[in-house]
């Protein structure tokens, strides 16, 4: 039997006093054996939100405020870093498109190749680049080519859609392609190589393939046979512009700041509302960019946002510059240099778990996704690897002069190259060398005895060593990208290595 206790109810009734009594019980009939870790202290003291205050489990008011604050932010940072794919190609479009490149009719090239007064993230200077914009929102669109090329077309979201030229189906002998979008209902016609997209907008990028150090006949060949057009004008398109890139000022880059978000909410505003992964578009819907409605942030979020953007900048440095995983470094232990794309798949996976900081890393850096980067063949496609630290794991000083030898036989079937990249822009380091690297096409560049090579990286020439130096500048730290093209065996099977940055005293 319960012990009972009086409770004493105290009423006034119609002027006389009324004293009545209910039975009320210590512990409840029906009680839990409950654990402590699925309770909540009054009081919860935490590293990144401060003491949390609450009474039998409902937080108090500064609480839910400091919460709040919190999950924004760090909801933004990481839409930051998960949407930096879309932000990136929103960049390369949006930079040429402000340059007279218009979609689905003309195209940017490289005629007399690139140079650090263009912003692109890890750009070659030996090499003719083609960029163009495909926009399949109003249908299909055809690109023709005519001349051997090495090129990839990504969508909105920096997925991979397809490769052409040498490396595609019509394996450099030239073809017509169509590009077909996401709401495309009519018959596709014969006699094209048919690419499928899930986005309107795709970035087109191409090498114009060149044999003999003949680099403006093959861009002139180029021109002449290549074409992109709607297929809605296929019976009598347009001619093809060409818009020169060489040595124009203009950012392909995208922002670092707040304005980040900006660019992210003009991709979702654009693109079908199901061409992204619903988690990260859910992140962006829960800091306001949301498809169909405006992105209007007040002062709190404005702050917030501006904070967001700071860490996730700040965290995308680390993850490239200070890679923790020890599976991005191709000579664990033995050598400096990695690269996010050391674990061989172009969508970042490792046993079915995307792999996020490879991905922070190599859309923070760099620009073009093809299996072929990721997996290439003995001989073929192409190899990179960033160094951005000395022997030492100290971080690589403009005003200072380094070594980096390489030894023989070099595994590059076609050729191999260095270029030097700034830290701040992640494009061609500014000196007063045009080329912003050095390759191993260069006349200038001298073998040792036994077949190897020896770079110099510095601000001043080293005396007789003139074409086998890179120029670096006084106060800018710089990172630099090994590129070997058509890698032979010894590389697959780690039996070469690269030399690191030696300090020359």
């Amino acid at each position: 039997m319960h012990q009972l206790r009086l409770l004493t109810s105290v009423a006034v009734l119609a002027g006389s006093l009324t004293v009545s009594t209910l039975p009320a019980q210590d512990e409840p009939t029906y009680k839990a054996d409950v654990p402590d870790s699925i309770s909540t202290p009054d009081r919860v003291s935490t590293k990144y939100v401060g003491e949390l205050e609450f009474r039998d489990g409902f937080p108090s008011d500064q609480t839910v405020t400091n919460v709040y604050d919190y999950l924004d932010t760090s909801r933004a940072v990481q839409v930051f870093l998960s949407s930096m794919p879309a932000a990136s190609i929103y960049g390369l479009l949006e930079g040429h498109k402000k340059i007279g490149c218009e979609a689905n009719h003309s195209v940017g090239i490289t005629e007399t190749l690139m140079n650090a007064r263009s912003l692109w993230l890890t750009p070659q200077t030996t090499t003719p680049y083609v960029h163009g914009e495909i926009d399949v929102k109003n249908g299909p669109v055809v690109v023709e080519l005519g001349s051997p090329v090495i090129g990839l077309i990504d969508d909105a979201y920096f997925r991979y859609v397809g490769d052409l030229g040498v490396v595609g189906p019509d394996q450099g002998k030239g073809g017509k392609y169509l590009v077909v979008g996401p709401d495309f209902k009519g018959e596709i016609p014969d006699d094209y190589f048919v690419l499928k997209t899930k986005t309107y907008r795709q970035w087109l990028l191409i090498r114009i393939v060149v044999t003999g150090g003949q680099t403006q006949q093959a861009v002139e060949a180029f021109k002449k046979t290549f074409k992109i057009y709607p297929l809605a004008d296929a019976a009598n398109p347009k001619p093809t512009e060409f818009v020169n890139l060489s040595d124009k000022q203009y950012n392909t880059i995208h922002a670092n700041d707040a304005g980040f978000f900006d660019e992210i909410n003009a991709v979702i505003q654009y693109e079908p509302e199901d061409s992204y992964d619903p988690e990260i578009v859910g992140l962006a819907a829960s800091i306001g960019i949301k498809k169909g409605q405006p992105f209007e942030p007040d002062d709190r979020m404005k702050k917030i946002l501006k904070e967001a953007a700071a860490i996730g900048n700040a965290a995308s440095r680390a993850i490239l510059f200070r890679p923790r995983d020890e599976k991005v470094f191709f000579y664990p232990g033995k050598r400096q240099w990695y690269s996010p794309l050391a674990g061989g798949s172009h969508e970042f996976l490792d046993h079915g778990a995307r792999v996020l900081d490879d991905r922070v890393a190599f859309h923070y850096y760099a620009t073009g996704i093809t299996p072929k980067m990721t997996q290439p063949k003995v001989g073929t496609g192409s190899v990179y690897e960033i160094g951005s630290t000395d022997s030492n794991g100290k971080a690589l000083d403009g005003g200072r002069t380094y070594s980096v030898t390489l030894p023989a036989p070099i595994p590059a079937k076609n050729f191999w190259s260095f270029m030097v990249y700034d830290n701040q822009t992640r494009s061609i380091l500014e000196t007063d060398q045009k080329t912003g690297g050095l390759d191993s096409n260069s006349a200038a560049l001298k073998l040792n005895d036994d077949g190897s090579a020896t770079v110099y990286f510095g601000p001043q020439k080293p005396e007789g060593q003139e074409g086998n130096w890179v120029q670096t500048m006084p106060g800018k730290g710089y990172n630099v990208l090994l590129r070997l093209y058509g890698p032979l065996q010894p590389w697959f099977d780690k039996t070469w290595m690269p030399g690191d940055f030696e300090p020359v005293k």
